[in-house]
Parts: C-alpha cells; structure tokens; sequence
C-alpha cells in the first residue's frame, strides 16, 4: 500500500462512506492519514452534573441507571432517553436523535464519560447527542475531526488507525532533512502521524502538531522564496541617485514626512538602484501617507529619465491619486496625467498625447492604463494601489507596458507582518506605522441599539455645525433578517431628526457610473449624509466628512471596522466613530472594546487575526494563500521564523530543491491550490 491507494480499499469503506470522504476532499489513504483533528476532547477533565454549566460542553463521569424505549415526536425523529447518575447522586438525563444504535451502546449499571452541550435547567440537566467512552478506557484523549454529516470521528479514527497498523516505512518516507529535523527538535514524520491520531497524552499531541505545523510552514515559506527568486532577472531600469535630487521633493512639500515614510523612500531608492527589478509592498495604516511614498519614487524614477504607471481600483481612487500627484509634482516639472474608462475618445486621445512629452512622467488611472491604445513609453515603474483588487493578468499587463519595470504595491490593509510575509511572500515590505503630525485621533464609541435616537442626535449637531457623515449597513435591502439594509436606512432617516437633510445611498449594486455620481456629489458636499454599505471601505477621501454610524457593527470584522473608520478624520476637524450594535455576546463585546481602546491598525489586525484565524483573515484566499491544515499563524510566531531561517538554509544549498525530491515535490503540491503560483515553482 500507498499514501495514493484509494480509500475504498480500507474495511468498512463502500461507495456510501468513499463518497462522504471524497465531499472532505478525501480519495487516497495519504488524504486520510493527513487529515487531522480540529481538537481533542480530554474525558480525564469530568465536572459533577451539580457543577455543568448550562449552555457550555462539559464532560460528566456518570453511571447509566435507566433506558426508555424509543419515542417518536414526530414524523423523521425518534428520541431515545438514557438516565445517569454521577458519583454525588445528581441525575443527569442522555438523549440522543435518531441514533438508537447509541442508545443500544450504553449498559445499564455500566459507568461512563459524557461529553457534550449541557442543556436543560437547573433542577434537570440534559446532555444532548454526547460521545461517550467506557471509563476503563486508558486512552483518554480523543481526537474530533472536520466531518460531514454522516461521517463520525469514530468511523475516521478506525480507519486510520487500519492504515497506520499496515503502513511500511515508505508511508513514513521524511520529506525533512535529519539535519533540520534535528536542529530545530522536532520529531520523525511517523511519530508525528501516529500521534496526531492517537496522542498518548496532551504533550504527545502536542509534539506531533509541532512537527506537522513546521512541515507545512516550511513548504509555505520554501514555495514563496522560490516563487521571488525565480522571477528575478537583471534589472532593465537601474537608476542612480546622482540623478535625483530628493531635497528639491523634500523642500516642495507642505508637510514634514514621518521617519517611517522617510525610511520607506529610503528602502524604495536602494531597490531602484539595485542590480535587480524592485517588488516592494508599502503596506500603510489609514492615512498614513503612502501617496508622499509613491510620489517620492515617482520623482525619483522620472529624475532618472523613467515613467511611472499608477493604477487604482476605482475611478474616485483615481481622481485623487491624480490630484495629490499633481499637487506634489507638476510645480517640479514632473507632469501627471490621468487616463480612465469614462473619459471621451477625445480626452484619451489628449491624455495619450501627452504622456508622449518630454514633461509628463506619470499616468494615472484605472484598468484603462492596460488597454491596447495606451502607450507608456520608458516605463521604469509601476505602482498598483490595493494589489488584491486586480488580477494576476491585469497586474502583469500593466507592467508589460514596459520592459520588466520596477513594482511598487500598495496597501491601506493593516497586516500582522508574520501573515504579510506569507501573503505577500514574493514582495519586500515597507510598513508605514506612523501617522502626519497633527493627526488627530478619532474618538470611537460602541453602543447598543437603545441609543440609536442619541447616536442620530449627535450626528445632526455635526451636520447643523457643516460637517458631513457616513451611515453604513451591512446589507443593500431588507433580507427577513434583522440586518440594517441601506435602501430602507436611507428612507426611514425621513421620520427621524435628521429628515430634511440632503441624504444619498450608495450602494454595490448600483453601475460604476451611478457611484462615482453620488461620491462626486457628496465630496462637493451637495449631500450632508451617506447612507452605504461597504463599497465606501477603501480610498474614499472627504475631509469634510466627520462622523461615521456603522450598524451591526458587531456583524463586522475589526479591521474592516477599522477601514470603515478611516472614512472620517481625514480633515482638521475632531472626528467620531459610533458602532451599533445588533447584539451583544461577551466575544462581540470585547471585540468592539479593542475598537474604542486603540486606532492602531496593526494592533487591531493582531487582535483580529487571534479571533478569526488565518483562512478568513482579509478574505487571505484571494491572495493565494494555500489552506493551513494544522499551522496556526496567530499562534505560531516563533515556529514561523524558524521555518524561514530552514527554508533559506535549504535554498542555499539547492535553490530548484533538487538535493530534497520529496521535499519539492511536497511543496508544488501544495501550491496546486494557487495555480499561478505553482506554475512560478
């Protein structure tokens, strides 16, 4: 046998079981040896019936006193009821649906660990649908696998264990040098495999996830360092500093640049003069002045006789890149001009002609930088804003304008930078952690909804003092839920305080045309107040706006809670953030604390990766993050770097891998998941 002998070819897998393996994305005795628990349950950890709490999973060490009879409630569901008694006295009632085969499994006079949601009340508990083990068992920690319904942990743990009792030692062949295996003690591949599955205690359990964890760290990290090195060739746009005098940009500007946007330009000037193409990542907190950055190295590039290509996601992203570039460079002779879909033939065709002079060195704009008709003569760099909002063939195009040109990405999305490495593995990064003096910070409060007429109270003393304001649903229109949705927002805002105010929506549904429209209105301040949904996250700039109601705020992730926020206190005036929430669990109550306590990004990513996890972290799969199966990144800070110091150790060694087959062939397979990535390996 194999790691790809298929699985029917285990006992008591037919065509019914085969089939709900292969909805998990289980075929192959390998899939299933390496599909691992999500958690254990530790029968050791009993509490008395008297002390479960109701509503919370508890283990219960009991004796099975009585059995009822089936009992139907009604058509499809049959209830079987087994009673116990723990050590003290206390009952405890054990009921299980439409399983009679558990029920049948538990003997009378027999004692027992029940472990399961505690239900019922105070003066009679239930524990509904507990698994249950025999209390002379000696292995006490079992494991709980990702199922399907249908499919139990007991069906999975005898089947790998059948697999594990006929494995050789090619099932265990290590993908990991004994060397790096020992440098960073961690045990053989087999002992991970057995003991994953069957942890003779917590410490076991622990060490086999170590080791598994590092495996797929490491194949991350290795997929990642060859991806970048494989797409670097010698640089066609090598720059000097000679050429660019930067006191002249410095001297120009109306503000003092932070140390951290000094550093980045600093970073970004070093890259350009290299013997290779620059793949930078500015990745910025909101308004902390990644557009001086870009046009620093635009300045730089066009110093040196190169253009530069800015392109944006949005049209109103556009037209305000355009505007703070030109506002920083056109007065040092470095022209800017803007080239979008929704300009006229006639418009292109005078942007075009003048992105051919010898004073313009910066275009600006969206998907049309990429068409067939724009021509960007000497293009030495590209900048991409928000990088997750195009495509791999969107990206590429635009720097197939000219010959392999330098790449600069940014990002208003603050990263943890242990996930931005892995996220944006091919890329250097600059992070920008610091905001412009005279910031000021945006006084944040979370409420329930009882004080939704004080929150709009204060919202119209903002709107009668001039300011503007932002309300944000989570849904478009009403959905049976209890959701605020925009559409009905707006028209309800007719019967409270602030009828009689100009109000606009906007919303995804609307066409590209219809939102720029209402944005443009409302950052002319024909509109005093916004009703939207998300689409207002990233890059819209109001100065005037000073005040933001987010509904369902706890419906919400924090970081894009916090890039809802970054819509207000981008002007002189002291700015708000209220956060209604639907409902208050103690999570979603601490989760909206972190928000009122800091406006720190990069803190609140932190705080958010803990919660959520990697796989949902920022919609991460866009990105190209292959699925962690047993890594936690928020946990595994320091089994992260270790992974990255063996990978460059590796890759010192072997740059193509091919001193470690396994090892490569491990780490392709991994990223078959992200096919443009597997096809740079």
């Amino acid at each position: 046998m194999t790691r790809n002998t298929p699985i029917r070819e285990l006992k008591g897998v037919g065509e019914k079981r085969a089939g709900l393996y292969n909805k998990i994305g289980i075929n192959t005795f390998g899939d299933l040896v390496f599909h691992f628990p999500r958690r254990y349950i530790d029968y050791s950890e009993t509490v008395p019936v008297s002390a479960a709490q109701i509503g919370e999973h508890a283990v219960i060490k009991a004796m099975v006193i009585k059995k009822n009879g089936a009992a139907r409630i009604r058509q499809g569901l049959v209830l079987y009821k087994v009673f116990a008694e723990d050590e003290n006295g206390d009952r405890i009632s054990i009921v299980f649906y439409n399983n009679r085969f558990a029920s049948e499994a538990l003997s009378v006079g027999e004692e027992y660990f029940f472990s399961g949601k505690i239900s019922g009340n105070l003066t009679r508990k239930e524990i509904n649908s507990p698994t249950f083990l025999k209390t002379s068992e000696k292995n006490l920690l079992r494991p709980v696998y990702p199922l399907t319904e249908g499919l139990t942990s007991a069906m999975v743990t005898t089947n790998i264990s059948e697999i594990l009792d006929r494995a050789d030692d090619g099932f265990f062949a290590d993908p990991l040098p004994d060397g790096i295996r020992l440098e960073y003690s961690l045990s053989t591949l087999e002992y991970a495999l057995r003991s994953i599955h069957f942890p003779n205690d917590s410490y076991s359990a622990e060490t086999a996830r170590k080791r598994l964890a590092f495996d797929e760290l490491l194949k991350l990290q290795l997929g990642m360092m060859m991806i970048k090195n494989r797409t670097r060739s010698a640089s066609s746009c090598v720059m000097t500093e000679e050429k660019a005098d930067m006191n002249s940009f410095f001297s120009a500007l109306p503000f003092e640049l932070t140390g951290a946007q000094k550093r980045a330009i600093e970073e970004i000037k070093k890259d350009m003069c290299g013997s290779f193409p620059m793949n930078r990542l500015i990745q910025g907190d909101v308004g902390s002045g990644k557009t001086a950055v870009a046009a620093a190295a635009a300045y730089f590039a066009a110093k040196n006789g190169f253009r530069t290509a800015l392109m944006a996601p949005t049209e109103i992203l556009a037209v305000q890149h355009y505007e703070t570039l030109s506002g920083m460079l056109e007065s040092l002779g470095v022209g800017v001009c803007l080239i979008t879909g929704s300009m006229t033939k006639k418009q292109r065709a005078a942007a075009a002609e003048r992105l051919c002079s010898s004073d313009c060195f910066v275009a600006v704009g969206t998907h049309a930088l990429i068409s067939e008709t724009t021509e960007i003569h000497d293009l030495g760099l590209v900048i991409t804003d928000e990088q997750h909002r195009f495509g791999v063939n969107q990206r590429a195009a635009l720097a197939g304008k000219g010959n392999d040109p330098h790449k600069l990405v940014m990002s208003a999305t603050p990263i943890p930078r242990t996930l931005a490495l892995i996220i944006y593995g091919d890329l250097d990064i600059s992070v920008l952690n610091e905001l412009p003096k005279g910031r000021r910070k945006t006084e944040t409060f979370a409420v329930t909804a009882k004080l939704r007429e004080r929150a709009l109270g204060f919202v119209k003393k903002l709107l009668d003092e001039g300011r503007q304001g932002y309300i944000i649903c989570p849904m478009i229109e009403e959905g049976g839920s209890e959701l605020a949705a925009a559409k009905g927002y707006a028209e309800g805002l007719k019967k409270t305080i602030l009828a009689g105010y100009r109000t606009g929506l906007l919303h995804g549904k609307m066409s590209a045309a219809e939102k720029d429209r209402v944005m443009e209105q409302f950052k002319e301040h024909e509109l005093d107040l916004l009703v939207a949904t998300t689409v207002v996250e990233v890059g819209v700039d109001v100065p005037n706006a000073a005040v933001i109601v987010i509904e369902n705020a706890d419906r919400f992730g924090l970081s894009q809670l916090h890039q809802l926020r970054g819509r207000v206190g981008r002007g002189q005036h002291q700015s708000y953030c209220i956060l209604i929430a639907g409902s208050l669990t103690e999570e979603s109550r601490q989760r909206l604390e972190v928000m009122t306590k800091t406006s720190d990004g990069f803190e609140i990513s932190e705080y958010d990766l803990k919660m959520r996890g990697a796989g949902d972290f920022f919609g991460s799969r866009q990105h190209g993050l292959p699925d962690l199966k047993i890594a936690d990144i928020a946990a595994d800070r320091e089994l992260l770097a270790n992974c990255q110091r063996a990978a460059r150790e590796l890759l010192k060694k072997s740059p193509d891998l091919s001193e470690y087959p396994e090892l490569r062939k491990e780490t392709e397979e991994l990223f078959t998941q992200n096919d443009n990535a597997a096809e740079s390996l």
